[in-house]
């Protein structure tokens, strides 16, 4: 029997449908994608081929962290018992696999499809998703309750899968096993955050084994990462290799265990109104409490448009979003400003777009007046933006200045943010006519 297969290809402006017609095929068995665009990086810079480096730390890589469907935990972390807590072996079990297996495969049923099999943000409906679905592997996440540079918490990722990221592909509804859409239960959403943790670490410390090659290594008079064929000799070399490797996954894998140390602690401020919601704004706007809070929204406006926080800039005087529109985010510069390439000129990256770089897009600045928050709509996640920015974004942390910004004034500007909501307009009724008698119906428009 033949099959059409079709896939969605990036390619410098344009998405190039291609039609492969395939005949009955033996399945290839799932794997890990190689981080061509980051060893590729690396030839650019320095003209020395990477080959070799991507084959060593491909290997180390699966005696590390297994595959796709057989995870490891490494031993560094199995031995520590700090390290040891971050990740379960059965929780990876269950999260990785096939779906169709029992008790295997919630990554691939419920995540795999935009985040790709690997977590590079790179699944087959990557391409077609505006912004493009997170990539694990930096180790950097946007929304979080810890410092700008410090991991998030568990309990921040599981935030996002049980709720979603408004305004995004990221939905807080999922194909259950019923064939329902709804909400995961508790004991899946565990399972999947030690799975991004995992695929995390892993693609984190690849990362950072090709960067110690390509900055510390004599590639070209033959120095290695490891070499595989010392395995079985017990040298003291691949005992040095093996112990350089297993340095790098503890730094990486400890950074997860830092984020506890690095929460960011919010007290909201006695006596000064901060309305939790747009509609909680308008009630207290018309309560005992509406001269207070007018004027701590006229106190954010001036912030707002003033030098100190500068918000303006990117997100317009009006906080439409239609200022600063031409950056990009930390995933797009770090193949292209970084090593001297301009995201605007693609056919300078297609050896970058060809190797898994997906074609760069613009960074979007928030449009105030739809009232839509990703990182969270509370007094205390949008606090927490403000006062650290957002990982991986242009987002500044707002620099308090003796006198002109001071830490009260983070709070009016939350409010003056929650005031630029305006409220969807009432459906307005269509009429449409009923089949095979002419009459009239009223449906509310979607």
């Amino acid at each position: 029997m033949n099959r059409l297969d079709v896939a969605w290809v990036p390619y410098p402006g344009l998405l190039a449908c291609v039609l492969v017609t395939i005949g009955c095929r033996t399945e290839t068995p799932v794997a890990f994608e190689e981080n061509l665009v980051h060893v590729k990086k690396w030839e650019l810079q320095s003209g020395s081929p990477m080959d070799q480096v991507l084959r060593d730390s491909q290997w180390a890589l699966a005696e590390l962290f297994g595959t796709p469907d057989e995870p490891r935990i490494p031993a560094v972390m199995e031995k520590d018992e700090d390290l040891k807590s971050l990740v379960a072996l059965e929780r990876l079990q269950a999260a990785s696999g096939d779906e169709l297996l029992e008790g295997r495969g919630l990554y691939r049923q419920h995540c795999a499809r935009c985040h790709g099999i690997t977590g590079n943000g790179r699944g087959e409906t990557a391409a077609l998703i505006e912004p493009y679905p997170r990539d694990f592997r930096p180790g950097i996440f946007k929304f979080k309750s810890t410092r700008r540079a410090s991991k998030p918490l568990k309990s921040d990722l599981a935030k996002v899968i049980r709720y979603g990221i408004a305004g995004s592909s990221m939905v807080a509804e999922y194909r259950l096993d019923d064939d329902t859409l709804g909400p995961l239960p508790e004991e899946a959403i565990e399972k999947l955050v030690d799975y991004v943790i995992y695929l995390s670490i892993r693609g984190e410390t690849e990362r950072a084994l090709i960067d110690e090659a390509a900055l510390e290594f004599d590639l070209e008079g033959g120095e290695r990462l490891i070499d595989p064929s010392l395995a079985a000799s017990g040298s003291e070399e691949f005992a040095d290799q093996w112990e350089l490797i297993e340095e790098i996954v503890e730094e990486v894998a400890v950074s997860w265990l830092e984020a506890e140390d690095e929460i960011v602690e919010v007290e909201i401020p006695e006596g000064l109104p901060i309305p939790g919601s747009h509609e909680e704004l308008v009630a207290m706007l018309a309560g005992d409490s509406g001269e207070m809070l007018t004027q701590s929204i006229e106190r954010g406006r001036e912030l707002f448009v003033g030098t100190v926080a500068s918000c303006s800039k990117c997100h317009g005087t009006n906080g439409r979003g239609d200022g600063q529109e031409a950056d990009y985010d930390d995933w797009t510069k770090d193949w292209t400003t970084r090593i001297g390439l301009k995201p605007d000129q693609q056919s300078d990256l297609i050896p970058l777009i060809a190797r898994g770089g997906l074609p760069p897009r613009t960074i979007k600045p928030r449009n105030f007046e739809e009232g839509v928050f990703r990182g969270g709509a509370s007094p205390e996640d949008l606090y927490r933006r403000l006062n650290q920015g957002i990982a991986g974004t242009p987002m500044p942390a707002v620099t308090l200045v003796s006198g002109q910004l001071e830490e009260e004034d983070i709070w009016h500007l939350i409010n003056f943010v929650r005031s630029l909501e305006k409220p969807a307009a009432p459906a307005e009724p269509t009429t449409a006519l009923s089949p095979g008698t002419g009459e009239a119906l009223v449906a509310e428009r979607d």
